[in-house]
């Protein structure tokens, strides 16, 4: 394979996932085979920030460790945690009295930290700072007596977090659909936010329509999606350009996963597909395609995208291309209770981030 490693892979201690070798066939193709691999993918700040923190109370404070909800929305990150003493609840009312408890990246409203607190939790806020910065605005805005339409996914973790931040004053808007039968109680004092991991493309679109039907709308400070969303969705797009089959690695209850496939499928891919492990590709995805487009969403480990590879690569992709559209160097601290380790020193983790992603250069 055509690959060269100049840096360490993210590791996140995670084993390799247990594969059935040359499973897939090399049949011909018109034309060589190739993958072209999108950069960035995989792990952002924010997700990385939320899996060391679970790591180092781990650590710090020996299993069980509780996660309320799942710390990031991969089914392989937190089956992992879980091996390591992580034990996963929905609400804090599942938690022993004065237990240790990590609240997930997506972040949480107002109510669930007062109930941790009745419970005496000893909570770890694993919060993205970037959903921290929502979750301000939406406080400042409702302090100001703006009602609040936040563009996003009902039931979503994120929204659910950020609507308690100023429930009374917060309208959820799902999408462009939605916009037409919007009510609202003073059409001059409005302002939109958005969930963090939506689509760009739709966002903008939903924030058109808004501004058609309330020319008065205000925008937020600065865009509430985030960098990692919107570099994912770039790269993918380049991609898709050029491939008739697009592989995207994470997991269905991925917010930017999920639009990951959709983004591609709207920019020139044939096809799309989700995965959650190479395992999961099928023989005939790869009838007749020479060139492979392959990402990941942002809560993914490096190893899954590793071993999506490797499968291709027996079906004969070994040509693998990288695709940069941005490079990423931003990195968060961790909580404060975790910025030292267990002897009490500083540990170069607590001031953000692991290991780089691999950098993958054709030959």
């Amino acid at each position: 394979m055509s690959i060269i490693t100049n840096g360490e892979a993210v590791s996140l201690n995670m084993p390799r996932v247990p594969a059935v070798r040359n499973r897939l066939r090399d049949n011909p193709v018109a034309g060589g085979k190739r993958v072209l691999l999108a950069a960035p993918r995989g792990y952002c700040a924010g997700v990385d920030r939320a899996v060391i923190a679970v790591e180092k109370a781990l650590e710090h404070y020996g299993s069980p460790v509780y996660v309320r909800k799942q710390i990031v929305h991969n089914i392989h990150v937190v089956s992992t945690l879980e091996k390591q003493g992580a034990i996963f609840v929905d609400e804090v009312d599942e938690v022993p009295v004065g237990a240790h408890i990590v609240f997930s990246a997506h972040g949480v409203s107002p109510a669930v930290v007062a109930a941790a607190a009745a419970r005496n939790l000893e909570a770890i806020d694993a919060t993205c700072p970037l959903v921290t910065k929502v979750h301000r605005e939406a406080v400042r805005f409702a302090r100001d007596n703006f009602q609040i339409l936040l563009i996003g996914h009902a039931g979503h973790e994120e929204v659910e977090g950020t609507m308690g931040h100023a429930p009374e004053r917060t309208t959820l808007v799902n999408g462009p659909a939605d916009v037409a039968t919007l009510e609202v109680t003073d059409p001059d004092n409005l302002v939109w936010l958005s969930q963090t991991t939506l689509s760009v493309d739709e966002t903008m679109e939903t924030v058109r329509l808004l501004r058609e039907r309330f020319p008065a709308l205000h925008n937020p400070p600065s865009d509430d999606i985030c960098y990692a969303t919107q570099n994912r969705q770039v790269a993918i797009k380049k991609v898709a350009e050029s491939a008739e089959l697009v592989i995207v690695v994470g997991s269905a209850n991925s917010s930017n996963t999920v639009r990951l496939v959709d983004v591609a499928l709207e920019n020139g891919a044939k096809t799309a597909y989700r995965v959650d492990y190479a395992s999961e590709i099928q023989q005939e995805w790869l009838d007749g395609v020479a060139t492979v487009g392959v990402t990941s969403g942002a809560s993914v480990p490096e190893v899954l995208v590793q071993e999506v590879l490797d499968d291709l690569a027996d079906a004969g992709y070994t040509d693998v291309r990288q695709v940069v559209t941005a490079e990423e160097d931003l990195m968060f601290s961790l909580p404060k209770e975790l910025r030292t380790d267990v002897n009490g020193k500083d540990d170069a983790r607590g001031l953000g981030g692991r290991t780089r992603q691999l950098d993958w250069q054709q030959k």
